[in-house]
């Protein structure tokens, strides 16, 4: 069986021993027999801090929702969050109550995937504070090989986009903090606990793993693997599927005829995806209990899929088609819109935005970063 570094984290109780942990996790963290990081810092070590990302530690926070501090009821050690209205970084306070930062989550391999920054933000305050952080790592359920995308540009920087990484960027989070500890000079006092017997080529069903939803956004690895491609919509007028029971597989919108737009697409003939019309009602979010007319994408093989141009060319066809379509504005006035944000770039704001030119731009870049990041592979 694959092991993520939890199955090992006996094999480096020499780190953990006779310190104080504060320990950042979320729901994925369990290890191969479905009993949680928590649990087992608890046990084995002493774990003296929890500190909250987005959905709370144990999943019980909605999307975007703010988290308090609170005492964990099963434990009872304090909760800290990493999920404030002012701030998503460790302060001082918490680091003060802590000798090592240790971290597990699942993260899905993709840019705008908030954990991974959540990672990094506490890898940099670690650094500042002369505080030992351990990367409980994972396997990149999107394999460790694929690059995708383009490269995020100086001055694009928010939290679903904070470093320069390519949309699909084939690494798991121990190399990512590996390769952002050295790139940006932090010199934090990194450990990685690695991984044992995954090949960078598997994807997450050839692993053995099963499958723990990352966020409620993230039900299955179907979506997870889409998902490079149709969070983009997240940037747009149209809904891309949250509030339904397939959230990133389906889009559409009220505007949307969905005979001609899974027409439109067929016909582009895109490798290992089939375009089947949809109608669908959102219990939540954009469109909530309106009908909406779109396509779920359904992927015939794996192997092929190509997400990132999947969900570009969807994109621009709807883009092309229909009026209505538009782009969501910024949320505060003088910042940039999502979309902007998501794409790491102003490229999609283009006038004329054609998928062949855009993408070939995106090749070009996903081909630099696949060289660079080779540089920093743990597998």
């Amino acid at each position: 069986m694959i092991l993520n570094g939890i199955d090992r984290v006996m094999e480096a109780a020499h780190l953990l021993k006779g310190k104080k942990l504060g320990l950042i996790t979320s729901p994925t963290g369990l290890n191969k027999d479905f009993v949680s990081t928590i649990q087992i810092l608890h046990d084995h070590f002493h774990l003296a801090a929890l500190f909250s990302p987005e959905h709370g530690v144990r999943g019980d926070q909605a999307a975007g929702a703010m988290v308090e501090t609170y005492t964990d009821p099963i434990t009872g050690v304090p909760v800290y969050s990493l999920y404030r209205k002012d701030s998503k970084r460790l302060s001082q306070e918490m680091l003060d109550e802590v000798d090592m930062v240790v971290y597990d989550i699942q993260d899905v391999g993709t840019r705008y995937y908030t954990f991974i920054y959540t990672m990094l933000y506490a890898l940099e305050d670690c650094a500042k504070a002369g505080k030992e952080i351990v990367i409980l790592d994972r396997i990149n359920p999107l394999d460790g090989v694929t690059v995708e995308g383009n490269i995020l540009k100086p001055g694009y920087e928010s939290f679903v986009g904070g470093y320069p990484l390519a949309v699909r960027y084939g690494l798991t989070a121990g190399e990512v903090a590996k390769m952002a500890n050295e790139q940006m000079e932090w010199n934090a006092k990194l450990h990685v606990v690695r991984c044992q017997g995954w090949d960078r080529q598997m994807l997450f069903p050839e692993t053995g793993r099963e499958w723990v939803m990352p966020s409620l956004g993230i039900p299955r690895f179907n979506t997870a693997l889409i998902y490079p491609g149709t969070c983009l919509f997240e940037g747009t007028n149209l809904s891309e599927g949250r509030g339904t029971t397939a959230p990133f597989e389906m889009i559409g919108a009220p505007f949307i005829d969905a005979e001609q737009l899974a027409a439109d697409m067929n016909s582009l003939k895109l490798p290992g995806v089939i375009f089947r019309p949809v109608y669908f009602k959102p219990s939540f979010s954009k469109f909530q209990g309106e009908q909406c007319g779109g396509v779920q994408i359904h992927m015939m093989d794996y192997r092929a899929v190509e997400p990132l141009e999947t969900g570009v060319r969807l994109l621009c066809t709807i883009k092309n088609r229909y009026e209505e379509f538009s782009f969501l504005p910024p949320l505060k006035e003088n910042s940039r819109s999502f979309i902007e944000l998501l794409g790491g770039d102003n490229v999609y704001l283009q006038d004329n935005l054609d998928a062949d030119v855009l993408l070939e731009q995106f090749r070009e870049e996903s081909r630099e970063f696949a060289k660079l990041k080779t540089e920093y592979h743990l597998y």
